[in-house]
């Protein structure tokens, strides 16, 4: 790792320790640019020499934060991962999320950790579909949304029907602080519209350095670029007058979103984002408890578990549980209590990870991201603390549409792909049901997409030396019953109630919504409950 940030921080109090953070998550549609960013953004903060590419080919280096060799592989993010670093004397976490949709699920629970997003949208497809669904959990937690116009050193939409897009379409106010000069596929620069400076940008040669910038007045610009120029600033003066400025008590409402133009996979505007994020971004602050309070961030130490994996690097075959810290000082061995049991849990081993890379770590404050190594006592969702009792709300999970029973005809591998699937479940990579007909032998996978089943036999391959084979069953809609509920079900055809393993809640699975209305209908008192209301966690 290139610098460890928590180990060199100063005695100072909590709540300056606090002020200094900065985490947020890079939220959008699959292939915008993503990973992409995230590497960028590390490049920038000089905790990386050189950036790859998330689609490399040749030479070039896979993103450091797509560890897995799957996405690697295949230039998909199908995991979190966490990066902490230090620019302008703030200490950044940086969360990068699956892009894929049918990860949905993590990328939601990761959204709970952070205090800010950033929706990267691409400039030729505007906002999509997935990031429609994210920008939505972000709008239900008052997240603020800093938006990066991506890929503008491509053919795409025009800049100013971009900014009615995403107020017509998700209701929020754009306020550009950069403004591109040149049409998408045309870029010059921006203009800093809180300076009025113009910063002509190239790509470096072989675009995977930092960009050349060079500031340009208004003169040499206006000479320089001709009918682009002229283009650019009549769009700031229909800007001004339509009112588009930055403000910062809206934009930390979640009513307004600031919004920067670039691409980053020619590190072309990403050191304006990271200045902003800086600047305006807001800092660890007191978060909701289930108790209905908040908690200060200056209170004694709190977190919650958001993430768990296993296996990230061959030399650490562990599992590692990612807590966001929330309130007081985190430091490594001292002993706290887990939320759920009231037992006493030990913090010996704690890291700070960077992609691959991990450091111990001896303390972290309110915003930070701590690795807690082999900490399997710990599920997704629970809460750690010290002191007074406090308790984080659970988080958001997803009703599966896609089951498959799986199993393995390699009698000599079966504790192997028993000890896989426990961990899988663990992670929250896949639900995993147990069904009354096929017996204990023939667990049933349970998934929001069906990449998830790809990931899912790709690891207990990879991980645990076990092939499995599928058998997709014919089922799209998942309701939580109880026991009265499975009794009445028995007689049911194209209708199974299973056990989910990881909290003995009953199942009814069915081929679709018509046909679970009708067996309902049948049922009077029958318990049909939405996935999304049982209190998945």
């Amino acid at each position: 790792m290139s610098q460890s940030v928590s180990s060199a921080a100063t005695t100072a109090g909590v709540g300056v320790q606090a002020a200094k953070r900065r985490t947020f998550a890079v939220i959008s549609h699959p292939d915008a640019g993503k990973s992409t960013m995230t590497e960028a953004l590390a490049l920038h903060a000089r905790v990386i020499g050189q950036a790859g590419a998330v689609h490399g080919k040749g030479d070039r280096r896979g993103v450091v934060s797509d560890w897995m060799a799957m996405e690697q592989e295949r230039g998909i993010s199908v995991t979190s991962a966490a990066l902490q670093f230090s620019y302008r004397d703030t200490v950044i976490n940086l969360l990068d999320t699956p892009g894929h949709a049918d990860f949905s699920e993590d990328t939601y629970r990761v959204i709970t950790a952070v205090d800010s997003a950033v929706m990267l949208l691409d400039a030729a497809k505007g906002l999509e579909p997935q990031t429609l669904k994210l920008f939505e959990v972000c709008r239900q937690r008052g997240i603020p949304v800093i938006t990066f116009i991506n890929k503008w050193d491509r053919p795409g939409n025009d800049a100013l029907a971009l900014m009615d897009e995403i107020e017509q379409r998700i209701g929020l106010k754009p306020t550009p602080l950069t403004w591109p000069v040149g049409i998408a596929g045309h870029f010059h620069g921006v203009i800093d519209r809180r300076t009025g400076v113009f910063t002509r940008m190239q790509r470096s040669p072989g675009g995977a350095d930092l960009a050349i910038e060079e500031d340009m007045t208004v003169e040499e610009a206006a000479e320089r670029f001709g009918a682009d120029w002229t283009t650019a600033t009549e769009e700031l003066e229909l800007l001004e007058m339509t009112g588009a400025d930055h403000d910062q008590e809206a934009f930390l409402a979640a009513t307004t979103t600031p919004v920067l133009f670039g691409a980053a996979v020619a590190n072309l505007g990403v050191r304006q984002l990271l200045n902003v994020l800086v600047e305006l971004a807001p800092p660890a602050t007191a978060r909701p408890t289930t108790a209905g309070t908040d908690q200060p961030v200056d209170a004694p130490f709190s977190g919650f578990v958001f993430k768990i994996q296993a296996n990230m690097n061959k030399a650490h075959r562990d599992q590692v549980a990612f807590m966001r810290v929330c309130s007081g000082k985190f430091e490594r061995g001292m002993v706290v209590t887990h939320g759920g049991t009231g037992k006493p849990f030990t913090t010996k081993y704690a890291q700070q990870i960077f992609g691959q890379g991990r450091d111990t770590i001896d303390e972290a404050f309110p915003g930070d991201v701590v690795g807690l190594v082999n900490a399997t006592a710990l599920g997704i969702g629970d809460t750690l603390y010290a002191g007074r009792p406090v308790r984080y709300p659970a988080l958001p999970s997803f009703p599966p549409e896609h089951f498959a029973a799986v199993r393995t005809d390699d009698t000599s591998a079966y504790k192997r792909f028993r000890r896989g699937i426990e961990q899988l479940d663990a992670e929250g990579v896949i639900q995993v049901l147990r069904s009354e007909q096929r017996g204990d032998g023939t667990p049933v996978f349970a998934a929001v997409g069906p990449m998830q089943f790809e990931v899912a036999t790709h690891r207990l391959e990879a991980e645990f030396g076990v092939r499995v084979k599928l058998e997709f069953l014919p089922y799209e809609i998942a309701a939580v019953t109880d026991a009265a509920g499975r009794e009445m079900l028995r007689g049911e055809s194209n209708v199974e109630v299973m056990t989910r393993v990881r909290d003995d809640a009953l199942l009814a699975v069915f081929q679709h919504r018509w046909r679970m209305r009708t067996v309902a209908g049948r049922h009077p008192g029958l318990r049909l409950d939405g996935v999304l209301d049982a209190g998945l966690s």
